[in-house]
């Protein structure tokens, strides 16, 4: 019997150790390597090198002053990341939706995007499309006391056109360009 469990054991072991033990140190070593950005978590920071998010995870921006992200089903918790899991049925998600659309309706700006006012399967998405942001332009400028030709060539130009998929906008990005414009 001994015989049949050394070599089991053995094979165990060694297996335990390089898939669970060299595997990952390669793979995050080439991933340091080619990209060390991505591997330590697509950080931003300010100027005195201060982390202040993730370009990969949504935040929460209160007030006039502050482009707003997507709205999230788990209060832009990491933990509790998932969509809302209402269906398109359900009034609790036509109320929030309504609710939601009244909060960042802006007068004289049109129906509110889409995006404002619904989740995003993860309720991290942290970008926006173009136009999202653009609505907010107007509100944003007022409450910075801004001109609005500056507020929206800061959306432009935080507006990101990949090579495959819709242009999008990063909102943290975007809010951490807009604090460090000059009133």
């Amino acid at each position: 019997m001994f015989k049949q469990l050394r070599p089991a054991l053995a094979s165990l072991l060694v297996l335990s150790m390089v898939t669970g033990v060299a595997y990952p140190l390669l793979v995050t070593g080439i991933a340091q390597l080619a990209f060390p950005e991505q591997a330590n978590g697509s950080l931003l920071r300010d100027a005195e090198g201060k982390v202040l998010g993730s370009r990969l995870i949504a935040q929460k921006f209160d007030g006039e002053e502050w482009f707003h992200s997507r709205p999230s089903a788990g209060d832009y918790a990491t933990v509790s990341s998932a969509a809302s899991n209402l269906a398109p049925s359900n009034p609790a998600l036509a109320e929030r939706i309504a609710r939601d659309a009244a909060q960042e309706r802006i007068a004289d700006q049109g129906p509110v995007p889409l995006a404002l006012v619904t989740t995003s399967g993860s309720g991290l998405d942290p970008q926006l499309p173009p136009q999202a942001a653009r609505y907010q332009a107007l509100r944003v400028a007022t409450a910075r006391g801004l001109p609005l030709r500056l507020v929206e060539d800061l959306v432009e130009s935080h507006t990101e056109r990949p090579l495959v998929g819709p242009a999008v906008v990063n909102v943290l990005a975007l809010n951490m360009a807009l604090a460090g414009l000059k009133r």
